[in-house]
């Protein structure tokens, strides 16, 4: 009901796919949970109104959950994370873990010493697509507090991808920090040796490893040097699909025995990237070059004019991480065939 007491149904989605704009938020970040919010709406979701899940480790207070309806042009969802999924697991030395984070401080390591970071991390890898709330959707759109978008997007992404057989989008590329993941590359080559059936033919290996061909039919392993090159994870529009499958599942299930998501601080970006860049075609991944996009420190703006001249896109061209050099964008380019960040994408009719 509003303020008079006035009986308001709730907004029928527009948008036909079945999917859902995802947000893991605290509730002390509340400003900037909105300020994004604002931002998908106003740039997209105004004109599809799917849903809003919101995820926490902790009750959303009520305050959260008016603005953040009040904000929401669809339907809002509002989850507790299962604590055994926020934290160590039983089988890990949490002596040996603390001492492990203590050398990553000394090393100025990026959260080293946060252990909910860790938690984070890991809550993404394998367990926020579980959640009962998401069970109804096929397809996820993973939105950050405190991040801008530039541009009009003026088609339904999660139908652009259904119908043109995508299964994980990104918009930037970059290279991981090496004590973060010191065994995530071995981790995963012993997996591929015990799991070749896993390993896709046509895959994205030459993203990751510098001159390599992509796996064939029938390989059993891969071999080179991680070039630690991973697609930035905080911008996600994929299928949930891919995260249930038997693949990832098995990946997921044997990089946390492990334990390296606390040993050392293996983030969800590269272990998201090496599953679908390892156990995907190469095809089945569409980078989203007509959205421009920031997460702090970086921003990338489309680059063509017309994207500017139609007033679809609102940023500064020069402010563009593609060509920066962190960034792993022209490393994809090269092994999908493409040679500049796209304009703006026309949705294909089947």
């Amino acid at each position: 009901m509003d303020d008079l007491g006035t009986f308001v149904p709730p907004p029928l989605q527009i948008g036909k796919e079945k999917a859902a704009l995802v947000m893991l938020v605290r509730n002390k970040e509340l400003r900037d949970a909105l300020s994004s919010m604002r931002m998908v709406e106003d740039r997209f979701n105004r004109k599809y109104r799917y849903p809003w899940v919101f995820l926490n480790d902790e009750p959303f207070t009520n305050e959260f959950i008016n603005y953040t309806t009040g904000m929401a042009s669809g339907k809002t969802r509002y989850g507790l994370i299962d604590q055994s999924q926020w934290s160590i697991p039983e089988n890990l030395d949490t002596d040996q873990i603390q001492r492990n984070m203590e050398k990553m401080v000394s090393k100025n390591v990026i959260y080293a010493g946060s252990m909910s970071y860790r938690h984070m991390c890991r809550y993404n890898s394998g367990y926020f697509y579980r959640h009962e709330l998401l069970q109804d959707f096929d397809w996820y759109w993973r939105v950050e507090p405190g991040v801008e978008f530039f541009c009009d997007i003026n088609y339904d992404p999660f139908t652009y991808m259904r119908t043109n057989d995508k299964v994980y989008g990104f918009v930037m590329a970059m290279y991981e920090y090496i004590l973060t993941i010191e065994t995530l590359w071995p981790a995963t080559k012993e997996f591929v040796r015990r799991n070749p059936q896993y390993l896709a033919a046509n895959n994205s290996l030459g993203f990751f490893v510098d001159g390599s061909e992509p796996s064939k039919v029938g390989d059993t392993e891969i071999q080179g040097d991680y070039n630690l090159c991973h697609f930035w994870s905080n911008f996600e529009i994929a299928s949930l699909n891919f995260w249930r499958s038997e693949a990832y599942d098995a990946y997921f299930k044997y990089l946390d025995e492990t334990g390296g998501f606390y040993y050392e601080r293996w983030g969800d970006a590269p272990v998201h990237s090496l599953a679908v860049g390892l156990f995907l075609p190469r095809d089945k991944v569409h980078h989203f070059g007509d959205i421009g996009y920031r997460h702090s420190p970086y921003s990338r703006c489309p680059q063509d004019s017309l994207s500017h001249t139609s007033g679809r896109c609102f940023c500064k061209r020069q402010e563009h991480f593609d060509d920066d050099g962190y960034s792993c964008l022209p490393r994809w380019w090269n092994i999908a065939g493409m040679t500049t960040g796209a304009g703006p994408k026309t949705l294909d009719k089947r």
